[in-house]
C-alpha cells in the first residue's frame, strides 16, 4: 500500500473516530512546521494501526484511555474519551479503565484522568 493509501486509510477511520469537524479543524490548523507530524499519525496510527484485523475499535479505545492516563496525557485522553464513547465504550467501562489506572499508575494519574475524563463525557452527552 502506498503512503497515499494508507494516509488517506488512516483519515477515514480518524474522522470516524474523532469526528469530521474536529480532523478537519486539526488538519487545517496544521502548519509548515506540524504538518508531518500531522501527516504521519494520521498515515501510521490511524491508517496502518487502527485499520488492524487484530482488535475491534472498542478494545483499541480502551486501550488508549489506559496508555494516556499513565502517561499524563491529558488533552489526547480527552480526544480520545469522546472517539471511545463513538466506539461504544461506555461510561461505565471508562470508570473501569481509570480505577485500574488509579491501582497501577498511581491514584493523582487516576484523579487527574477521572477530572478530563468528565469532562469529555459532558461535552459528548451536551450536560
Amino acid at each position: 500500500m502506498s503512503k497515499t493509501e494508507l494516509f488517506e486509510k488512516g483519515l477515514k477511520v480518524r474522522k470516524e473516530v474523532l469526528g469530521e469537524d474536529y480532523v478537519n479543524k486539526s488538519i487545517a490548523g496544521a502548519d509548515e512546521f506540524t504538518r508531518t507530524m500531522a501527516e504521519w499519525s494520521t498515515e501510521f496510527c490511524w491508517g496502518a494501526l487502527w485499520t488492524r484485523p487484530g482488535l475491534d475499535r472498542k478494545t483499541r479505545s480502551l486501550i488508549n484511555l489506559a496508555m494516556l492516563s499513565a502517561l499524563g496525557k491529558t488533552h489526547e485522553l480527552k480526544l480520545h474519551v469522546r472517539g471511545a464513547l463513538t466506539n461504544g465504550v461506555t461510561v461505565e467501562e471508562i470508570k473501569e479503565v481509570l480505577l485500574q489506572v488509579a491501582v497501577y499508575c498511581g491514584v493523582p494519574a487516576g484523579m487527574d484522568s477521572f477530572r478530563n475524563a468528565r469532562e469529555a463525557i459532558k461535552e459528548v452527552q451536551g450536560k
